[in-house]
């Protein structure tokens, strides 16, 4: 027994040196060729490092503006339009299904916001939508997977791709900041709110949405309470998360967080090493079986 656990200690070791080294290395040579990711171009307004203050300003300039009519794709494939949700308050999340913390987090709690919001208001009070920014990558099939995987499937919620050519314009119009990093994405975290005649009423900003805040607007939209005025931007910038990065205020930079994706990559190697453990395992007891049986079958 102890050689037994002596083996998978040696394997496991093994591979996480390798893992360690492969890391460290990617970490020094993007380190030397993207010093604060200031080569990276951002895109939905922003300047070329994703700055937070420079985020929420263009995030708030949008409130009272109407978003054009972009078409998109929904879950199976079929054409819908963003004017096909006026007459209702409408909340809209941007998220890329390639996401393995940040976007499942926040829609977890969009999700459990909502479910409240249904119980308040009902089904058909009010429309949600998450749009996939991330093409090609968030082609239909992906958002309908990704909506699988976190068991959403409620008639006032649905997950639309866009074209890749007005991802940029799209994302301006709802005042929604990205930028393209080695760790995915850096984006501003927030949930638009629509009127019902397609206006930006709010923006709610956060990972840990809320019933409060997330009924509140809606409930100020049913009853047609005008906008509150905007919170100051100072007030605001705590309660923004940039995704996979460290904003670091004394450089002006974001740092790419390595210890994030060794944490992933390990889970995803233990696996694969205790799965590579047991099937040779396995197979080394075969052989010997068989070398036990062979001399037997002589007699």
């Amino acid at each position: 027994m102890r050689a037994f656990f002596f083996k998978i200690h040696v394997a496991v070791s093994g591979v996480w040196c390798g893992w360690a080294r492969f890391f460290l290395l990617t970490a020094a040579l993007t380190a030397i060729a993207c010093p604060g990711h200031a080569a990276e171009s951002a895109v939905g307004g922003a300047s070329a490092s994703l700055d937070q203050k420079t985020a929420l300003q263009l995030s708030q300039s949008v409130i009272g503006t109407t978003p054009g009519d972009y078409a998109f794709q929904d879950r199976e494939g079929r054409t819908i339009r963003l004017s096909e949700y006026r007459g209702k308050p409408l909340l809209v999340s941007f998220i890329y299904t390639g996401c393995f913390q940040v976007c499942p987090l926040t829609t977890r709690s969009l999700q459990t916001a909502i479910e409240a919001g249904r119980d308040a208001f009902g089904t058909d009070q009010f429309n949600v939508i998450s749009i996939g920014f991330n093409q090609p990558a968030d082609s239909p099939q992906s958002l309908k997977a990704f909506a699988k995987q976190y068991r959403i499937d409620v008639s006032n919620w649905e997950f639309l791709s866009p074209p890749a050519s007005v991802v940029e314009r799209l994302a301006r119009d709802f005042g929604f900041s990205y930028l393209s990093t080695p760790a995915g994405f850096d984006h501003i975290l927030q949930v638009t709110l629509l009127d019902g005649n397609g206006r930006i009423y709010q923006q709610i900003y956060g990972e840990a949405l809320t019933a409060d805040s997330i009924g509140e607007p809606i409930k100020q939209v049913l009853t047609n309470v005008p906008s509150a005025t905007r919170p100051a931007i100072d007030d605001l910038m705590d309660r923004v998360r940039i995704l996979c990065t460290v904003y670091d205020p004394k450089t002006g930079k974001y740092e790419v967080k390595y210890g994030l994706l060794i944490e992933v990559a390990g889970g995803v190697t233990f696996a694969l090493t205790m799965l590579w453990f047991f099937i040779s395992e396995w197979l080394t007891q075969r052989r010997l079986r068989r070398r036990m049986v062979s001399p037997m079958e002589k007699f």
